[in-house]
């Protein structure tokens, strides 16, 4: 019998131990989620963001990034619709979210309250410069719309040949999104940036721009600036070869130079704008892989490892969703560091640290991302890109100037 109880208390304490040992070992689960136009409107952008953000997290876990914890990630579609990105966040908040990622300019306006109330740290896919009004919790992964649009008139500016002061026209999206960065473009005209802005058009559902190319040329504009997105820039592109009124070269006089921000270009301008598309500049925080760096071979390599296709592979807006899930890594990292729980609090505080030595390079962004108490903005400058022989290549580097100027005004 005393045989028979002690074999039975080494059995007992055996699965103890390894009960004890398993615990130990098996790390802990940090859920994340992503709620983002995977569908519907916008979805050529949203689409590849998620698959960006779905595959850092897949490889964080896969090479142990974190030592044995994981990143438990949640990505779901809610097609450009604020109410569902709402449903979204609140179930993912009963679940027990530590950082959200978010997408549209909508719903971050939309939800910016919410994200206060439940002081949870944000990283949205929008990089609206109302995003950081009346906020403390979101954090814009790079330069702003704002920065985008303001630094291309800078460049108008400091390459302009005709003389005299240059005319521009705004070509919008006609909403918060597009008229965000016009009002701050407005306020740095009245601060000292030389341009005259002749017109701003928001763009409706219009298949030829042929009227309003015509009108700009009769006002001696040189100069369209987008803030939109890719279709209707490439419309206008190929209505202005069309008639023969598309600049061959950058301020050609009785001619339009184009130029876009953000959304606006990418491989998806130069899919539908064709040869058309030839000398389009056009502004980002993101390293394309069409610049061929180390940066471009590790988002390739990235993407060919979780089996993408050669277009999501190439978009910027790929780099965007790993970025962003990059972000919301590297604060859990550096909470852990810290010797703290990771809770969204502690999320919270190791973003408002992340500068000096502890900002951090990401392959997918021109320079490093740094955030703090009196910056919330990742990546403070852009890539001007020019189509040449169908690529987007970089050639040139700045960080608005006029920007800063407009942002010590707030």
């Amino acid at each position: 019998m005393k045989t028979i109880k002690f074999l039975l208390f080494n059995a007992l304490l055996g699965m103890i131990i390894f009960s004890f040992s398993a615990s130990a070992t098996a790390g802990q689960m940090y859920k994340i989620a992503f709620s983002g136009a995977i569908s519907g409107p916008t979805s050529d952008a949203g689409n590849p963001l998620s698959k960006g953000v779905e595959d850092w997290f897949k490889y964080v876990n896969d090479t142990k990034m974190l030592g044995e914890d994981k990143i438990d990630y949640t990505i779901r579609d809610d097609q450009y619709k604020t109410d569902v990105t709402k449903r979204n966040f609140e179930e993912f908040l009963d679940d027990g979210m530590v950082f959200y990622l978010n997408y549209s300019t909508g719903s971050t306006l939309g939800l910016k309250q919410d994200f206060e109330e439940e002081q949870m740290p944000t990283a949205p896919s929008s990089y609206h410069e109302g995003n950081l009004v009346d906020s403390n919790y979101i954090f814009i992964p790079v330069a702003t719309y704002s920065e985008n649009v303001v630094a291309l008139a800078e460049y108008v500016v400091k390459n302009h040949k005709g003389g005299g002061t240059p005319k521009v026209a705004i070509f919008i999206h006609p909403s918060a999104f597009g008229r965000g960065p016009l009002e701050d473009t407005q306020k740095a005209v009245k601060m000292g940036l030389p341009i005259d802005i002749v017109e701003v058009v928001e763009h409706g559902k219009d298949l030829d721009n042929s009227a309003m190319l015509k009108r700009l040329l009769r006002k001696d504009v040189q100069y369209v600036i987008s803030h939109t997105v890719q279709s209707p820039v490439a419309t206008m592109l190929k209505d202005a070869v069309r008639l023969n009124v598309k600049a061959a070269s950058f301020g050609e006089p009785g001619k339009l130079t184009f130029l876009g921000a953000h959304y606006t270009g990418g491989s998806d301008l130069t899919a539908l704008a064709g040869d058309a598309a030839e000398g389009f500049l056009w502004t980002c925080s993101f390293n394309l892989t069409t610049e061929g760096n180390d940066k471009a071979k590790q988002q390739l390599e990235l993407a060919q490892k979780y089996g993408r296709d050669e277009k999501t592979a190439n978009s910027h807006n790929y780099a965007a969703g790993i970025l962003q899930a990059q972000i919301a890594t590297t604060a859990i990292k550096h909470a852990k560091k810290a010797g703290m729980e990771v809770t969204p609090e502690n999320l919270y505080k190791a973003l408002l640290n992340m500068n000096g030595e502890n900002a951090f390079e990401s392959f997918t962004a021109v320079s490093a991302v740094s955030f703090s108490k009196t910056d919330r903005i990742g990546v403070d400058s852009v890539n001007i890109y020019e189509v040449k022989d169908g690529i987007f290549k970089s050639i040139y580097f700045v960080e608005s100037e006029f920007m800063k100027k407009v942002r010590n005004t707030r």
